[in-house]
Parts: C-alpha cells; sequence; structure tokens
C-alpha cells in the first residue's frame, strides 16, 4: 500500500455512529441534482446501530442460500433479490425464471420482509445522517448480495478490487451502503474496505451487523 494507511473502523470497534464529512469532488455538481434527495454534504459513515448480529446471520443465511443455487467460476459472486441475478460460472441467470416454483423452497416469506425491514432501516439511517427525508430517497440499482474468494478472476465481473467511484461508475447513485454479514480476520482473511484519498488510505475491518 502506498502511502499512509488509517483505520477508520476496527472490527472489534462497537459504533453507534462515526461520520467523517469530507471535501465534495469538484465535478459532483456536474451531476444531475434531485432537492430533497441529492446530499448537500460528503461523508462516510459507520454504523454496528442497525441491525443485531442475529439478524445479520439470519440475512446471512438468506444469502448462502440462493448463492448455493449457482456460484461465479470467479473469485466474486452476486445474488440480486430485486432483480433475479445471480453469478452461475461466468454468466448472470435470472433465477426466478430459471428456477421457477422451486424458489418458494429456498426463500419464505419471512426472508423478503426481513430482507425489506432491513433495507429501509439501512435508507432511514442514511438519511438521518445526510439531513434528509427518508421518503424522498429511492433505492436504484445494482442492489445485491456478493461473496468474495481468493478464487482468480474468470471475468471482469470478478475483478472487484479496482479503484472505482460509485457515482461515475452507476450514474444514478448519490449514496453507497454496504451491510456486512462476516467479520474480518475471524471468518476471512484480507478483503478491508478501503476509502483512497490524496494523502493517505482510510480502511474498513468488516464487521458483520
Amino acid at each position: 500500500e502506498d502511502g499512509v494507511t488509517e483505520v477508520l473502523a476496527h472490527r472489534s470497534d462497537n459504533l453507534r455512529d462515526k461520520f467523517v464529512e469530507i471535501p465534495c469532488s469538484e465535478d459532483y455538481d456536474s451531476h444531475k441534482r434531485f432537492a430533497g434527495c441529492t446530499p448537500r454534504k460528503c461523508g462516510r459513515g459507520v454504523t454496528d446501530a442497525v441491525i443485531t448480529r442475529e439478524e445479520a446471520e439470519r440475512i446471512r443465511r438468506i444469502a448462502e442460500r440462493g448463492l448455493s443455487l449457482g456460484g461465479s467460476d470467479g473469485g466474486a459472486s452476486i445474488l440480486d433479490l430485486h432483480s433475479g441475478a445471480l453469478s452461475l460460472g461466468k454468466h448472470f441467470v435470472n433465477l426466478y425464471r430459471y428456477f421457477g416454483d422451486k424458489i418458494q423452497d429456498i426463500f419464505t416469506e419471512e426472508d423478503f420482509a426481513l430482507y425489506r425491514d432491513v433495507r429501509q432501516r439501512i435508507q432511514q439511517r442514511i438519511a438521518q445522517v445526510f439531513g434528509i427525508s427518508s421518503s424522498a430517497m429511492y433505492l436504484t440499482k445494482p442492489t445485491f448480495f456478493s461473496r468474495m474468494n481468493s478464487t482468480g478472476a474468470k471475468t471482469t465481473h470478478d475483478e472487484y478490487w479496482h479503484p472505482h467511484v460509485d457515482k461515475v461508475t452507476y450514474g444514478s447513485f448519490d449514496y453507497t451502503s454496504l451491510l456486512y454479514l462476516s467479520d474480518y480476520s475471524r471468518d476471512f482473511g484480507g478483503g478491508r474496505f478501503v476509502f483512497m484519498d490524496a494523502d493517505s488510505n482510510k480502511t474498513v475491518e468488516p464487521r458483520a451487523g
């Protein structure tokens, strides 16, 4: 790693709310803005107070059941319950079309209810932190579970490690949220999330929930 690395959140930390405001990019104003939704400030937040670890375990089991139906040949697999996208080999399939009625044996109504509830809580927390109304925010795509391992990349979709800016990659994004379902250095090695700044890197050590 080049330069200085600072830890924004250790795995051992139990953070109620940590927010670091940063200057917005110079080109941010060139993007389309939506009153009441587009943030008036830019920053990074970390919290362990949105869901419980027990809920994180339940959500993880939902993801594991879905991903067990497919999986990438490379190191990164995704499951999108909204669109139905599922990694399968070197491609993607729509799990709702591909598996049809069998999906009822994989996911329950309680699973989808928990997923919706957690999604809404995340949205409400983002709105609270950035001082906007959650009703002015809308879920965009992609929205997915991801499972990553050390298997070599087979397609460009497996190359998850490249530096990127979500607002540039996905123009409809004004906010990005990550909900971790496993623990850094306990469930896996590597895999820290890195914010790359001009003078240093800021890392987040994943912690379930």
